[in-house]
């Protein structure tokens, strides 16, 4: 199987795995514009010991070029483990995510996710540069 056959993505409101990602569509060149990727944003995705979102990554993939650049990665690492067992543990990570970027070309914005259970999941913006 080729490995971009790996990535699922479907409506975020009737999925709860999609991740979401909201900012703006249009952006001047070379100011800061703030993005939010957010799993389960309409439908709650579980956060427990044994059902969790691992990462959350943001690429982009200007226009004209061959590769897109990795804008960053967020790993949620607590979800309710303890030593008193599974679920018993006092933190939760939720995911959701914010970055901050300078873009200086149009492109496309890809923001992906990984359930433990479920695998990897993509969803992308276009932006436009003015």
């Amino acid at each position: 199987m080729a490995f971009e056959n790996l990535f699922q993505s479907a409506d975020w409101k009737q999925e709860k795995h999609v991740p979401v990602l909201e900012g703006p569509e249009v952006v001047k060149k070379g100011e800061v514009a703030v993005f939010r990727v957010t799993v389960g944003k309409e439908i709650p995705h579980p956060n427990t010991t044994e059902h969790h979102i691992r990462w959350i990554e943001l690429y982009f993939a200007p226009e004209g070029e061959k590769f897109p650049y990795q804008l960053g990665r967020v790993e949620f690492t607590a979800h309710g483990e303890s030593v008193a067992g599974a679920n018993q543990g006092p933190a939760h990570t939720e995911p959701q995510a914010l970055f901050a970027v300078k873009l200086d070309r149009s492109g496309v914005l890809y923001a992906t996710s990984y359930c433990n259970i479920h695998g990897l999941w993509r969803s992308e913006k276009a932006i436009t540069i003015e």
